[in-house]
């Protein structure tokens, strides 16, 4: 998570304001979405590298 963050914020100045504002809020939906997997003890699922992967909080 912090890699994604560190990232993000490499290559923020080379972005559009807009562009910026729609990664912002991508980022605040990703950190919502992951807090209410961890209090609804639900299980995370994405795809990695082709493959799905199933994390539980």
């Amino acid at each position: 998570m912090d890699s994604l963050k560190k990232e993000y914020l490499k290559n923020s100045a080379d972005r559009s304001t807009e562009a910026n504002k729609i990664l912002e809020n991508l980022h605040k939906i990703y950190e919502d979405l992951i807090a209410y997997k961890k209090r609804m003890n639900s299980v995370l699922v994405f795809s990695e590298n082709g493959k799905i992967v199933r994390v539980k909080p």
